[in-house]
């Protein structure tokens, strides 16, 4: 069974740091992170490949964000640093089990249950 299970939210104040972790069950090629605001559709945070050659981030956070992998632990970490108030979301992690597009939901085959971030200001 597949299974994705993030961990390593919670509540961190503006300008702090936290990092999310995604236990995965399988390996799988690209791994991508997700968030979603109350209110508003999940958006695409950052990708890596399964060789961590390449990584893929939104604008909103690249250079705050950090993602890398142990593919001998199949975990993916996002490494979040400098939040603000704006970062807070359900975060999710996703697999793709084939090479596709990273930045787009319907490249994932398997998601995780969320992890809640909320930054305060």
């Amino acid at each position: 069974q597949v299974q994705l299970v993030e961990s390593g939210g919670g509540l961190v104040q503006a300008g702090g740091s936290l990092r999310l972790s995604c236990a995965a069950s399988f390996s799988f090629y690209d791994m991508g992170w997700f968030r979603q605001a109350p209110g508003k559709e999940r958006e695409f945070v950052g990708a890596i490949t399964w060789s961590s050659a390449s990584t893929y981030y939104t604008d909103s956070v690249r250079g705050r964000f950090t993602i890398s992998r142990d593919n001998a632990k199949n975990t993916v970490y996002l490494q979040m640093n400098t939040l603000k108030p704006e970062d807070t979301a359900v975060y999710y992690c996703a697999a793709s089990r084939v090479k596709r597009d990273p930045s787009l939901i319907s490249a994932y085959d398997y998601w995780g249950q969320g992890t809640q971030v909320t930054v305060s200001s």
